[in-house]
């Protein structure tokens, strides 16, 4: 799944594709570099962002949704935990919404991608982005997350989405600090309980720079993101969602043959 940020703010690239033009020609550039998926978001989520008002996130997101339909040959998702915005672009050419939220935010959410008749990826968090490093108080995180991420289900098919339709991320870094996010990435092989596909996106993360030896920008933590998703696909990730999608391709093709060979104890 390559990243597309359509927003000023964001941690990866600082803004690197705000412009419509610029996004599509990144989003194409990821195609051909072998992307599976574009995520396609206007709203930045990292740790301390404020929320953008869904006029706004419309406005970023839709003209380049717009302009790759019909012109890409893969699935497009919406990053977006606004129910407006998931509508207008689930009407423009998206195909997926990606709710970092688990429905936690607007709960609406739920109706319109049932209406739609869309795929929902439901993640892990606790708070907002503006305050969610202070809710990163776990006694058993791996157990506390499956818990949560099982209410976020459970409340998806109760608002009418087949449960096939519905995909979990264990949110990397999100309401979780370094330590947290490591042992997610550990014992990966227990979401497998969840019973769905499940999304893993370490990619640039601040929590691989706190093993280093020294501060590492986002841009420069692709070697550091190769590490996590190479131990995300052989746990058992069925989509990695990451910034360097040439690189990461290989990575994950190789991750997978190596998986074909490995034997359970």
């Amino acid at each position: 799944m390559g990243v597309i940020n359509v927003t000023p703010d964001s941690f990866s690239d600082g803004g690197a594709t705000v412009e419509v033009a610029q996004a599509i020609e990144a989003a194409l550039r990821m195609v051909d570099d072998g992307a599976d998926l574009l995520d396609i978001g206007g709203e930045s989520t990292r740790p301390g962002a404020d929320t953008v008002p869904a006029e706004e996130e419309r406005r970023r997101v839709l003209p380049v949704i717009e302009a790759l339909a019909g012109r890409v040959r893969v699935p497009m998702s919406i990053d977006t935990s606004k129910a407006s915005v998931a509508d207008a672009a689930l009407a423009a050419g998206a195909v997926m919404v990606n709710d970092v939220s688990g429905l936690r935010f607007e709960p609406a959410l739920a109706g319109v991608v049932a209406r739609r008749g869309a795929a929902l990826v439901l993640m892990h968090t606790r708070g907002r982005p503006r305050d969610m490093a202070q809710q990163a108080t776990y006694l058993d995180v791996v157990d506390e997350v499956l818990d949560e991420l099982r209410e976020s289900v459970g409340f998806a098919i109760g608002a009418g989405i087949p449960r096939e339709q519905l995909l979990v991320d264990p949110g990397i870094g999100f309401a979780k600090d370094a330590s947290h996010s490591y042992e997610v990435l550990g014992r990966l092989g227990e979401f497998a309980d969840l019973g769905r596909p499940l999304v893993v996106g370490p990619s640039r993360k601040s929590f691989l720079a706190r093993v280093l030896d020294r501060p590492v920008a986002a841009r420069d933590r692709d070697w550091a993101t190769t590490a996590a998703v190479t131990a995300s696909v052989l746990a058992g990730a069925h989509i990695v969602r990451v910034h360097a999608v040439r690189e990461m391709a290989q990575v994950v093709r190789v991750a997978e043959e190596i998986r074909r060979y490995h034997r359970a104890d």
